[in-house]
């Protein structure tokens, strides 16, 4: 398997060259993050706390580690300290867990919010009322050690790509929405991390700015 070539082949076929690609590492030895290394990434994607821990210390310390996968509030203080972006914040209980570890590693760690754009039940993630009920409440207006960065998303998945293109679409609009809302200090909205490797090209169209792709660049996953 050529790593350096799957990269080229992804990143050639991007729409939005300026969209940034997340190599979806979980389940990979650190050999062939190496490999993805030394073609240029320096983004790497983890689904389990334990896996980053692993690995973190294995590869440079210019790596960039994100948390894509469900993150479990116990787990959050063992990757306060230096993980670079938490994709997945589905709730408020959990953004309050991050809050209390920031502050003890003495650093604002960035998150996004995770909405639950899809038509499945096995997806995580806010829906619009909670996400109100959370921006209003006194207690979120107070952080100082969340940055949020923007929103993510994960489509349905399925073939019928007019209804992941609606899912998008939908985030994009609240995204939108949201910037143009008077929020607090610690919301940069910037980022809206939605697609993967059998979609990525459709969140492009529809606006993302992060994109999460492993099979394409790594073969398919390790179980």
């Amino acid at each position: 398997m050529d790593i350096k070539a799957n990269l080229e082949t992804v990143k050639k076929s991007f729409i939005n060259p300026q969209c940034q690609l997340i190599a979806v590492s979980k389940t990979k030895p650190v050999s062939l993050l190496k490999e993805a290394y030394d073609a240029g990434i320096r983004d790497f994607g983890e689904n389990k706390v334990q896996e980053i821990q692993d690995k973190h210390p294995q590869m440079p310390e210019d790596v960039r580690w994100h948390m894509i996968g469900h993150l479990q509030r116990n787990k959050v203080k063992y990757i306060a300290p230096f993980v670079h972006l938490i994709h997945g914040v589905d709730s408020f209980k959990l953004l309050k867990e991050i809050e209390k570890q920031g502050k003890k590693a003495e650093r604002k760690i960035p998150v996004l919010l995770q909405m639950h754009i899809a038509e499945e039940e096995s997806k995580f993630g806010f829906d619009r009322k909670e996400l109100q009920e959370m921006l209003e409440d006194p207690e979120f207006q107070q952080f100082q050690y969340v940055v949020i960065r923007g929103l993510m998303g994960m489509a349905t998945f399925t073939e019928n790509k007019d209804q992941i293109r609606k899912e998008f679409r939908g985030l994009k609009n609240l995204f939108t929405e949201l910037k143009n809302r008077d929020l607090p200090g610690f919301m940069q909205l910037e980022e809206l991390s939605m697609g993967m490797s059998g979609d990525y090209l459709i969140a492009q169209e529809e606006g993302s700015t992060m994109v999460r792709i492993g099979s394409a660049i790594f073969g398919a996953r390790n179980y």
